[in-house]
């Protein structure tokens, strides 16, 4: 069966390079890293968009900013068009209230992986993203439009999936 497709967001780009120390940041980065190792190793076929490549522009620290978008040449990573269609159903999940009309960004990351038939997309951004009611609505609303379902990970629900030593689809 061919590899799951799935789309990065910003947060896991920057979470790559995270230097805070307290909480779960240390915990976030750690599974990060493993998720880049098996995008490596071949088991993921990677994606993101313009708009996070928009976003890393945004980076405040110029070092960071750089490794960030070395990412995607070391791992290979396709950069997806952001199409009509993509604007469209982002809009609905806005309208929808899936995402806050304040995070229109949000919405383009999870209808680019929507419009192109990705598995899923991983995201550390718990607020706006990987949080049950936005999964939800997602569902809801591409359901309505006629498109399949979508998963919305965080890194460590992938991972999980792999410390048996299996596959997402074996």
């Amino acid at each position: 069966m061919d590899k799951p497709r799935i789309y990065l967001e910003t947060s896991i780009f920057s979470f790559y390079y995270e230097e805070r120390k307290n909480g779960e940041y240390p915990v976030y980065k750690a599974q990060v890293r493993k998720l880049f190792d098996l995008i490596k190793t071949g088991e993921f076929k990677p994606y993101t968009s313009p708009v996070t490549l928009q976003e890393m522009n945004m980076e405040a620290d110029h070092k960071k900013r750089e490794k960030m978008s070395a990412l995607l040449l070391e791992y290979d990573i396709n950069i997806l068009d952001e199409t009509d269609e993509v604007n469209r159903i982002a809009r609905l999940y806005i309208k929808e209230k899936a995402v806050s009309s304040a995070w229109e960004t949000d919405a383009i990351h999870i209808a680019m992986t929507t419009i192109n038939s990705l598995d899923f997309i991983i995201s550390l951004n718990f607020t706006h993203i990987a949080r049950p009611w936005t999964i939800e609505r997602v569902r809801q609303v591409n359901m309505r439009e006629g498109f399949g379902p979508i998963g919305i990970y965080k890194p460590a629900e992938v991972l999980e999936i792999y410390e048996d030593g299996t596959g997402i689809y074996e």
